[in-house]
């Protein structure tokens, strides 16, 4: 996997809504080559990129995305939060995502979220879009997901497609359901990775990638240690140390 040292973890979020298209190209003009996002579903069953449970914190809605029904979205502001400029910025479907990433050159992780009892479901809708709709001339992308029954499905959907189980700490069974998922990355916070971790993670045969890196040096030590990704909020920040 020809995977990035740097990935812009919801696009460019510290100067555009998070999760937005508007986020996605920021972080495409910030020099980024990949993007990370969270796929997950309405409720109706439509796959959209967004990241909480509920619609508060980056919308003007309420209520649960899991309840609330994909027409409903389509009045929500989903930028405005951020900024005036941004007002009016939508939720996306997983459509449009796939559509700008083509059009910008980026390649990306998708995350599907944890939606519980409906993982399976959300992993079985969201990768044949993705098979339909990205380029057959650029790379697969990474799927993720801390749900080891959503890893599952997707490896049933594109058994051929590269995947990661995301983790905070890292479970004592982690090497046990990374071979069996044949998982190509071991996703973790980078607060509880140390130099032995990433060795033995590394040793096992799995790339290492460490999530909310925000630090340059931090960065640099996750590097030194063989870690080959970090997503951060600062795409366009660590790309310059690393220049």
């Amino acid at each position: 996997m020809n995977i990035p040292r740097v990935i812009a973890h919801r696009g460019s979020p510290r100067k555009a809504p998070e999760n937005t298209l508007a986020s996605f190209r920021m972080a495409a003009a910030d020099g980024a080559t990949w993007v990370e996002f969270d796929a997950a579903l309405t409720f109706d069953s439509r796959v959209v990129i967004f990241h909480d449970d509920s619609l508060e914190r980056t919308t003007d809605g309420e209520g649960l995305l899991s309840q609330t029904p994909f027409d409903a979205l389509g009045a929500l502001d989903a930028g405005g939060w951020f900024a005036p400029q941004f007002r009016g910025e939508p939720i996306p479907t997983l459509e449009e995502a796939l559509e700008t990433l083509a059009g910008l050159g980026l390649g990306f992780n998708m995350e599907l979220k944890v939606d519980p009892g409906r993982e399976v479901d959300l992993a079985a809708l969201a990768l044949p879009i993705v098979a339909a709709c990205w380029p057959k001339s650029v790379p697969v992308p990474l799927v993720s997901s801390f749900s080891r029954q959503a890893i599952a499905a997707a490896k049933e959907a594109q058994p051929d497609w590269p995947r990661g189980l995301i983790f905070d700490d890292r479970p004592e069974d982690w090497l046990e359901v990374a071979q069996a998922l044949e998982l190509a990355t071991l996703n973790a916070n980078h607060q509880h990775l140390t130099k032995e971790s990433v060795a033995a993670m590394r040793g096992a045969g799995f790339a290492v990638l460490a999530y909310t890196v925000n630090d340059a040096d931090r960065a640099d030590e996750l590097f030194s240690w063989g870690v080959q990704s970090v997503f951060t909020d600062i795409p366009d920040i660590l790309l310059k140390s690393l220049a």
